[in-house]
């Protein structure tokens, strides 16, 4: 069963759109986004807990999408 991961990738120096990705765990996240995104940084991809989104983030393995106007925020804890 395949999870959400939402990734922060740079290119040329600047952040591009909020990506998701389907993948089974973080590692294969990586490798789909490396081969979509081969001339760009994968600088952070992690699981996004509560964030819901009403765009298509696909559902299968390897599903990649870009959202437009969504940047990268980095995950907050909720901890004190």
């Amino acid at each position: 069963m395949t999870k959400l991961f939402i990734a922060q990738i740079r290119d040329a120096g600047r952040d591009r759109p909020l990506v998701t990705v389907r993948a089974e765990a973080e590692g294969e996240a990586r490798l789909f986004l490396a081969a979509a995104y081969p001339e760009a940084e994968i600088a952070s991809v992690t699981e996004p807990s509560d964030w819901t989104s009403d765009a298509d983030t696909g559902a299968r393995a390897g599903d990649i999408r870009e959202h437009p106007g969504a940047t990268w925020q980095p995950p907050s804890s909720l901890a004190d």
